[in-house]
């Protein structure tokens, strides 16, 4: 016997504006029957074929340390440093830049309340190694 994942939870400040960044981020979307709105203490959205799923749950204090669980994304398209630049205009911001000369690598983000995630490089990018 096994468990599945459910869903990934994280604490957040303010679950709307989470869900919302999350959403642009990732391309997920949210329960039409169920939809997430300013104030709510949790938001949830799902990934477009609903597999995975990711909620948002209000907490009153913010960040203290750094994340024991972070996201690896990889871009679906493109290169990571295009889908670096539209990261940083959703909002996000660089903490640690890992690039190498030889175009390996990847960078350390925050989301808009301080919770860390990489972007690595894309299938395409890796494969042309």
């Amino acid at each position: 016997m096994t468990s599945l994942i459910s869903h990934t939870s994280f604490d957040s400040l303010d679950a709307f504006a989470a869900s919302v960044f999350w959403s642009a981020v990732l391309g997920f979307v949210e329960d039409p029957n169920d939809p997430n709105n300013p104030g709510d203490e949790e938001c949830m959205i799902f990934s477009t074929d609903g597999v995975q799923r990711l909620l948002f749950i209000e907490v009153p204090d913010s960040k203290q340390l750094k994340n024991r669980v972070h996201l690896d994304l990889k871009p679906a398209a493109g290169t990571r440093d295009l889908e670096l630049k539209r990261l940083l205009e959703l909002g996000a911001s660089v903490v640690a830049d890992r690039r190498r000369t030889d175009g390996s690598g990847w960078v350390v983000l925050a989301d808009p309340e301080g919770n860390e995630f990489c972007i690595l490089r894309s299938e395409a990018e890796r494969a042309s190694e």
